[in-house]
């Protein structure tokens, strides 16, 4: 591995010019004015497959394209699938970044950039090192196959289709994704646990149109007061959920697993400092850490309804309305968990209003197993880069294609973050440590060596 790495570091400079090159194409998938900037970023990462001599398409989809690559076959070796996405999401608000987004700037070792962490700079640290092997020895050790859309931020609309499409194509023994985060500065991770979600929302629909609270008011349900109700009897006081059979499929939690949350030493008060809150609060009997990564959540995302402006208006409104998430844990199934908040919610909806309801999305959580070749290989290869053995974690967010590829492919999943969760990540002045980067990439590059060995 020596040669590679001199390689890595004899080109780190190039690395981050050509990064900065990929951080200031705009490729805002959520916004149409942007189309044309979301394939030039899909083109640059074609060019930089085909500067690598790997075989390289564009998969055209019903809305942003898809980059395949493949490097040259190697017998008898292990084959990666490495997903990423080149979209990136909205920069608003503009007025709040230090320096515009799409024109990167490096302060203090980071870059900060609208993508630097999510998802283009981790992306970005498995083509650089397919390169280095590439430029070295001639070809890397193991079968890679890339996925990179452009569509991760609106939903990944066409990505399945795709995936259903190129199974055989797509036929591999694990899949690398970094869209993750380390555990803390110095801390890299392997996330063996992500929650699943359900998504949707409730409408409730009271007289035709506004009225005067005056002439009305107390002769007819009021929406948002009866909207408030709702959402109140979803949690108790405690902030135990109490929608009915919730908590029914979910094993407890092994002692072990309590021990190795323990082991992590997450440190409460800075994580309060952080998010600027005076104390913690949630399902009683669980820790921070526990309630945060692998116990289930019921959250209001947005209330809305009657009106919103400046000084008062004395209305009954016609109408509220509020989205919810639910993030589960494995052994969670979304259908029936968003059958019984549908259940919840006009069981204890009153007279005189209608309850809509409609449900958005929905995907399951998974836990992977520590202990198999795959984690002891990304576990060397992370400890030969970062100078420290990962440790393993599990995540409050959901990643959707990992469970397509469970679903589709057969395929379990390496999450190998090499952010950090203080990156801003959808705000503004997004950043990466391009120290991390690096390492990140010297990690990708061991990673296909050490793949062989296991």
């Amino acid at each position: 591995m020596q040669q590679i790495d001199q390689y890595l570091s004899d080109n780190s400079a190039r690395f981050e010019t050509e990064l900065l090159e990929f951080l200031r194409i705009p490729s805002v998938s959520a916004d149409s004015a942007f189309k044309g900037d979301v394939r030039r970023a899909a083109e640059f990462v074609r060019s930089q497959f085909r500067s690598i001599d790997f075989a390289v398409v564009l998969v055209e989809t019903a809305g942003h394209p898809i980059v395949y690559a493949e490097s040259p076959f190697v017998l008898g070796a292990p084959t990666v699938l490495v997903y990423g996405h080149y979209d990136v999401q909205p920069p608003d608000p503009l007025g709040e970044w230090k320096t515009p987004p799409f024109e990167p700037a490096i302060r203090d070792g980071y870059v900060f950039a609208r993508g630097a962490t999510d998802d283009k700079g981790q992306v970005f640290t498995h083509i650089k090192s397919a390169e280095a092997w590439v430029k070295t020895v001639g070809s890397v050790p193991v079968n890679l196959k890339y996925v990179i859309e452009g569509e991760e931020e609106v939903g990944s609309n066409n990505l399945e289709i795709f995936l259903n499409a190129s199974r055989s194509k797509l036929k591999s023994d694990v899949a690398v994704i970094s869209d993750t985060s380390q555990f803390g500065p110095g801390r890299p991770a392997i996330t063996h646990g992500l929650r699943g979600i359900v998504a949707c929302e409730v409408t409730l629909r009271g007289p035709k149109q506004d009225l005067h609270s005056g002439i009305f008011g107390g002769s007819i349900a009021n929406p948002a007061n009866a909207l408030a109700r709702i959402v109140a009897s979803l949690h108790d006081v405690n902030g135990k959920i109490q929608i009915p059979g919730f908590y029914d499929d979910i094993p407890p939690l092994t002692p072990e697993e309590r021990s190795r949350l323990v082991d992590l030493r997450f440190d409460e008060a800075a994580y309060l400092r952080e998010i600027e809150v005076s104390a913690p609060f949630g399902e009683p009997g669980y820790t921070t850490l526990e309630r945060r990564w692998v116990r289930p959540t019921c959250d209001v995302n947005g209330i809305t309804g009657g009106y919103q402006g400046e000084g008062p208006k004395t209305i009954v409104p016609a109408w509220a309305r509020a989205k919810i998430t639910c993030r589960l844990v494995p052994n969670q199934s979304p259908e029936k968990i968003v059958k019984s908040i549908e259940q919840h919610l006009r069981a204890n909806c009153p007279p005189g209003v209608k309850l809509e309801f409609r449900e958005w999305h929905g995907c399951p959580g998974y836990a992977f197993d520590t202990n198999n070749r795959y984690m002891h290989a990304a576990t060397r290869a992370i400890a030969d880069s970062f100078g420290v053995e990962p440790v393993f974690i599990r995540e409050g967010g959901t990643i959707p294609v990992v469970e397509s590829f469970r679903r589709i492919l057969g395929l379990d999943t390496l999450l190998l973050g090499w952010g950090q969760n203080t990156d801003n990540l959808h705000g503004p002045n997004e950043h990466f440590l391009l120290a991390d980067f690096h390492r990140g990439t010297k990690a990708s590059a061991h990673l296909w060596q050490e793949l062989t060995r296991s």
